[in-house]
């Protein structure tokens, strides 16, 4: 008979034996052996970078854009047409009829305070997108005044700006004096006023494009060549008007002809390059 103590016993006598691991490095971890499998080159091989690679920074292009005195120019010639739209948007919804109407009945006093302050804020409006138009056409076509233009941009955009403004009111002054030489007052209000909307319209068709490029500079010609198209077909709007007030015979065309070369193209070539000399001028200040 098994007792309970023998099974204990028999119980702690059938535990396997541990094995006993000897303590290893007592006396610190041992040097290691240098391993000849793994090539590693010396840092005196490795190559060196005798000088930076890279350019040095440079001073960002002055742009209108980035310009505070061509920015507020621009802004005030907007305000300028927004606070004047309440009492004058009657003149605006009238352009295409100023501008395509040769019926005489209306009386040539018409003109009312409203829309003399409403065609005046359009008109330095489009004095303003044509100044920054002819500043990135110059910078385009005579890249030897690009420097000069873009470390002084607002003397030439405000520069350009008034010259267009100063081309305008002699414009209406010597269509004035055609239309009362050649025609009636009647005529010459219906003329004067075609003209005036003409180059209103002018200004609010360009301000996109003026948009797009402050913003998108890279698209420059193609941009230009838009606000080219769109002027010259105000221009067309306008001169046919005329020639539909003018003509009444053959003589009559004759004289025509010479009004487009003596008032239409010649002004317009002489006036351009008389931008380019003048902002060659401001480049050797």
């Amino acid at each position: 008979m098994i007792t309970p103590s023998d099974s204990t016993i028999t119980s702690h006598d059938s535990i396997a034996p541990q094995p006993y691991y000897a303590p290893q490095w007592t006396q610190g971890f041992p040097h290691p052996e240098p391993c000849d499998t793994i090539d590693v080159p010396s840092l005196a091989t490795l190559p060196v970078i005798d000088m930076p690679q890279g350019n040095e920074p440079g001073q960002p292009l002055n742009t209108p854009l980035h310009d505070t005195g061509t920015m507020t120019m621009l802004l005030v010639a907007l305000l300028l047409v927004v606070a004047s739209y309440r009492t004058g948007y009657k003149y605006i919804d009238s352009l295409w009829h100023n501008i395509f109407n040769v019926r005489r009945q209306q009386n040539v006093f018409d003109d009312t305070v409203n829309e003399l302050q409403i065609l005046s804020a359009l008109t330095l409006n489009t004095c303003v997108m044509l100044g920054l138009l002819a500043y990135w056409a110059i910078d385009l076509l005579v890249p030897s005044l690009s420097a000069s233009l873009h470390s002084n941009v607002f003397l030439h955009t405000g520069t350009l700006s008034a010259i267009a403004l100063i081309f305008y009111l002699l414009q209406l002054i010597v269509y004035n004096v055609v239309a009362h030489v050649f025609a009636d007052a009647a005529a010459c209000h219906l003329w004067t006023a075609a003209f005036k909307a003409a180059h209103s319209l002018l200004g609010i068709a360009l301000l996109p494009v003026v948009g797009l490029l402050l913003v998108w500079p890279e698209m420059c010609q193609q941009l230009l060549i838009l606000a080219l198209i769109l002027y010259i077909l105000c221009r067309i709007a306008f001169i046919f008007k005329g020639f539909r007030i003018f003509y009444t015979n053959f003589p009559s065309l004759v004289y025509f002809i010479l009004y487009l070369c003596s008032v239409e193209i010649v002004p317009l070539v002489l006036l351009s390059a008389g931008a380019v000399v003048l902002c060659t001028f401001f480049g050797n200040i």
